[in-house]
């Protein structure tokens, strides 16, 4: 089922945070985020949705101001993982759909997704989700010894 993240549930989203900060390029961050950080981002007033199954998180969507600034407080970012076990299930469609309701019901007008152009199952993900692809910045992030393409992906809410 899909509900508000709460900071008890800190532990289970770490542990599907960090091996995607550890292991990947679908996420450009090399520090991880503690517990206590992801404790505090589910206590914010922007949408934190987790999927739960009897108790264990096996994903999460959560979105975010896209910019500073108050010409940007309709649009919103979005970061979505899933543990391995979760994927192919309609997990992740069923969160991104409920975020989105989310930010709209805030009074939201647009999400962004900032995608790794290597991550061809995220990209292939956001445009079967409906997001669209509206620029490719090169050589914008920087991990694993490499330079990493972005793709900008936006959904009307």
């Amino acid at each position: 089922m899909i509900r508000s993240a709460t900071p008890a549930d800190a532990a289970q989203l770490h542990a599907i945070w960090t091996p995607v900060i550890r292991e990947t390029t679908h996420i450009f961050h090399t520090t991880e985020r503690t517990e206590a950080e992801i404790a505090a981002l589910t206590e914010g007033t922007d949408p934190f949705l987790v999927w739960d199954e009897g108790g264990q998180i096996l994903g999460f969507a959560r979105c975010f101001p896209f910019r500073a600034g108050n010409g940007y407080t309709h649009t919103v970012e979005h970061t979505i993982l899933l543990a391995p076990q979760a994927r192919g299930r309609g997990v992740g469609r069923a969160l991104i759909d409920a975020l989105c309701a989310a930010a709209s019901a805030q009074g939201k007008h647009t999400m962004w997704g900032a995608i790794s152009a290597e991550n061809a199952g995220g990209l292939a993900f956001h445009a079967a989700c409906g997001f669209r692809e509206y620029g490719r910045l090169p050589e914008v992030g920087y991990k694993f010894g490499r330079w990493l393409d972005l793709v900008l992906m936006g959904r009307r809410l």
